[in-house]
């Protein structure tokens, strides 16, 4: 019997986006179903009923929710040979403090700086900054942040980097300029086709941005 894997999404989603890359990077064939955030599918909430949000892998008919969550889950059912964690108990611990760092304080001073306009925005895109800026630190001169070999961190941390060009232009900074080793590292990610079929293209989600931006302003 051939497995089910289908993944509840939506396209501009950077937690959508990790499960999209993790499936690639383990070569697993899935049917990805786009969600309407505004009319979420009987399905949706069946799978997550208790957050309503995606993305929600379902594995033969069982739900996976939470996208580190997603991630984890994948690297331990498919492909042993190419695991994303590394096995040191330690460095297992290192990648995901900074999935964590992602979630917790990277996107959190994101979604300021898209909510925002005039002095209060220019006040948070110099957090912004420095979030990037430890991102930087922590990956020194190695080419991934896991070392040689693109994992977890890399996983977690790149589809942010989708957003960081639209946010960019809004925000009128350049990442390139700011964090040139952290802009190598994302070039380094987009040369693997796993990430490249997986984050939209910078224009549609620019113009995504735009118009969520509007929209909210308006209410």
């Amino acid at each position: 019997m051939a497995e089910e894997v289908i993944l509840l999404d939506f396209w501009p989603s950077p937690f959508g986006m990790r499960a999209r890359i993790a499936l690639r990077e383990k070569g697993v064939e899935f049917d990805m179903r786009e969600e309407d955030l505004s009319n979420k599918s009987p399905l949706l909430l069946k799978m997550n009923p208790v957050h309503k949000k995606i993305p929600v892998l379902i594995h033969n008919g069982k739900p996976v929710c939470e996208s580190l969550l997603i991630v984890q889950y994948i690297d331990e059912t498919w492909g042993h040979e190419s695991p994303l964690l590394p096995s040191n108990p330690y460095e297992r611990a290192r990648v995901r403090f900074w999935a964590d760092y992602a979630d917790k304080k990277m996107y959190q001073v994101a979604r300021t700086v898209f909510l925002s306009m005039g002095e209060v925005q220019e006040a948070v895109k110099k957090e912004y900054i420095e979030c990037l800026k430890v991102l930087e630190g922590e990956l020194g001169d190695k080419a991934y942040f896991g070392g040689e070999r693109f994992g977890y961190a890399d996983l977690s941390l790149i589809p942010f980097y989708s957003w960081l060009d639209a946010l960019g232009k809004l925000a009128d900074s350049s990442i390139v300029e700011e964090c040139p080793k952290l802009a190598a590292w994302a070039k380094r990610c987009m040369q693997r086709e796993s990430v490249a079929k997986s984050l939209p293209d910078q224009h549609k989600l620019y113009d995504y941005i735009i118009e969520s931006r509007k929209e909210l302003q308006a209410k």
